[in-house]
């Protein structure tokens, strides 16, 4: 019998907010929501942004006036939606009118002969052989060229892409825990694991005590590693700079860092460890990764997620060198006027002219369905699989192909397999890639269509979360699966608002694609699809919490589920005292640098088990029997 996957978690930082108890997802909707869940929303993020301040649980305004959520919507309300989602990008980044560059110049003197006066301390090595030195006084030189000279000096320049989905403003994670030379990803991994383990409602240790050391498991990590002046950025750029790589640099810039983090300083775990990489699909690939090492056996606990942080120059000159982003003057002419709006930048299945990058960090936490129903864990849904396929030959390495074509179909019949073909026709929808590039509209909606034709679905919903939240990279397909639960607890499927109509070349006999968020009474289940350069195809289907709920009072029986409703109301009270809190800034940010070191000689091993210092249950070693017909 394998181990069914559940969702008893989930958390994060995007553009939209916090991710936990649907916040993000309730901004993306926020005209649909009633004026409660819309002021308790903005409130929220009107402290995240540091716009009004708490005490005693009261919100002030920064001039000390008393103000409750109604005051806070009134006052603060354009700001905070204006400040949130995608956006033209805020100088705390960088600042796309005036970037940094070096421009090469020749210098030469006006008879081929050029002086200057420096000091020796500064002369390069080798002196060149067309330069003079002579020595002056107070260690300074005088310099003669007999010949010309290319020198760089600093210059700036407006750049073409100037819109990205960025953290809510105000909002700095580094703030939240000491996070001296750790990287913006690195800072947003510990904040967002944070988040989802905190949304559980069951303290880590009580979760741990349950399982063997080596029954937990993390994989995260990010596509572009670490890129800026504290990772990969400052070890790429020191030379050049004329400065020197710190001994950090090289280490925290590794793209698996967010699970090393994770381990180290949050976890404290010795269990399973790794980060798989496929480009604009990671998410899901490690998300694979996790289901099966729960289906097996191998981990009864998986943290999944990714954090990525690359709104950077080089990220930026990357992709839109390679034509991939929406730039000011593609956006000029997709809208037909002068004056840019920037948060209509992400346009999926509209006419569009490229995607827009986004920071995002999100993760969800796993467990086996006996685990979970053992321990009272609140369920928000499950994900029985994830699909991958490669494109096979290509033309173009960041061409669409056939790949996803196998992926989204083998979802649509596994999910048919296992909660009947009217659940698939009738209630569900997919999260598509959405990528709002001109040929992502074209190619998925094509193969959306030609799926939803051959499993004869009628207007499937389709919704794109990019265009609220832009393209976060390794954690895109992550962005999608937190706004999938979301339109499970609230019945609505968020429309595509970026877009005025969806545009002429996009296929959608079979499909729905509103630019309206879509009320839907009951929904089983979503698909998600993601697409990545190089050919990293994947797609999944997400079980709602009542089809998941369904499933386990067939499995466990009545009598066992009724004590684990009974075990759940605790665990809902703990995590909705941590919603409270979080609402109130109060974010318990969980960074043990230091703390809780296992003594490895303290380890007591033997031929049986391993038992592990700080850790309730031993390791147990496990029967292998799976090639024993192959011996004699």
């Amino acid at each position: 019998m394998s181990r069914l996957p559940v969702i008893v978690g989930f958390g994060g930082y995007n553009s939209a907010g916090r991710s936990s108890f649907h916040h993000g997802f309730r901004r993306t909707v926020i005209d649909s929501l009633d004026a409660q869940a819309r002021q308790e929303t903005l409130a929220g993020l009107a402290v995240m942004m540091k716009l009004v301040k708490v005490e005693n649980g009261e919100h002030y305004s920064t001039d000390g006036l008393k103000l409750d959520a109604a005051a806070i919507e009134a006052r603060y309300g354009e700001q905070i939606l204006a400040s949130t989602l995608v956006r033209r990008i805020e100088k705390q980044h960088l600042d796309v009118d005036a970037s940094h560059w070096q421009k090469s110049m020749s210098l030469a003197g006006q008879d081929g002969e050029l002086s200057f006066v420096t000091s020796a301390k500064q002369l390069p090595e080798p002196v060149p052989g067309n330069w003079q030195v002579t020595p002056l006084d107070d260690g300074q030189v005088r310099v003669t060229l007999h010949d010309s000279c290319e020198v760089r000096v600093d210059s700036y320049r407006s750049l073409p892409v100037k819109s990205a989905g960025q953290l809510p403003t105000g909002f700095e994670p580094g703030e939240l825990y000491s996070s001296r030379f750790h990287p913006r990803g690195l800072q947003m991994t510990i904040v967002g694991v944070t988040d989802a383990l905190r949304s559980v409602g069951i303290d880590w240790q009580q979760i741990v005590a349950h399982v063997a050391p080596d029954e937990v498991a993390v994989y995260a990590g990010s596509v572009m590693s670490q890129l800026d002046e504290n990772g990969f950025g400052g070890l790429m750029q020191s030379r050049l700079k004329g400065g020197r790589v710190t001994a950090k640099q090289l280490a925290l810039g590794l793209n698996t860092m967010p699970a090393d983090f994770i381990n180290a300083y949050v976890l404290g775990s010795v269990g399973s460890t790794g980060s798989v990489t496929g480009a604009c699909a990671t998410f899901l690939y490690n998300l694979q990764r996790g289901i099966e090492a729960i289906g097996s056996g191998q981990a009864r606990v998986v943290i999944v997620g990714n954090s990525e942080a690359p709104i950077t120059l080089e990220c930026i000159d990357g992709y839109g060198t390679m034509g991939a982003l929406a730039t000011e003057e593609g956006l000029r002419l997709v809208e037909g006027r002068e004056e840019v709006d920037f948060r209509r930048a992400s346009r999926p299945f509209g006419n569009n002219c490229g995607f827009t990058l986004a920071e995002s960090s999100q993760f969800v936490v796993l467990m086996d369905d006996a685990l979970a129903i053992e321990l009272g864990a609140d369920i928000h849904g499950s994900v029985p699989d994830v699909f991958i396929n490669a494109d096979g030959f290509k033309k173009s390495i960041s061409a669409p192909g056939p790949g996803n074509y196998l992926t989204m179909a083998k979802a649509v019949a596994a999910a048919a397999q296992l909660v009947g073909i009217d659940a698939v026709r009738q209630r569900s929808f997919v999260h598509a890639h959405g990528s709002s590039t001109p040929a992502n509209r074209v190619t998925e909606s094509q193969l959306l269509d030609r799926v939803a034709e051959a499993f004869d679905i009628a207007d499937w919903p389709v919704a794109a979360v990019k265009a609220y939240v832009g393209h976060s990279l390794a954690p895109a397909s992550g962005d999608q699966l937190i706004s999938a639960l979301g339109s499970f607890r609230y019945g609505l499927i968020p429309g595509i608002k970026t877009i005025d109509k969806v545009a002429d070349d996009v296929h959608q006999q079979h499909l729905r694609i509103s630019t309206q968020d879509q009320p839907r009474e009951s929904l089983d289940l979503c698909f998600l699809n993601s697409k990545g350069f190089g050919g990293n195809n994947a797609s999944a289907y997400v079980l709602a919490p009542h089809v998941v709920e369904r499933m386990l009072r067939k499995r466990h029986g009545e009598r066992v589920y009724a004590d684990y409703c009974a075990r759940r109301e605790q665990t809902r009270a703990r995590a909705s005292e941590y919603d409270r809190k979080a609402l109130l800034g109060e974010l318990g940010i969980i960074y043990n640098f230091g703390h809780d070191l296992i003594d490895d000689t303290a380890i007591a091993i033997d031929q049986q088990q391993i038992r592990v210092p700080g850790f309730e249950q031993p390791l147990i070693y496990r029967r292998d029997e799976r090639y024993q017909d192959m011996l004699d």
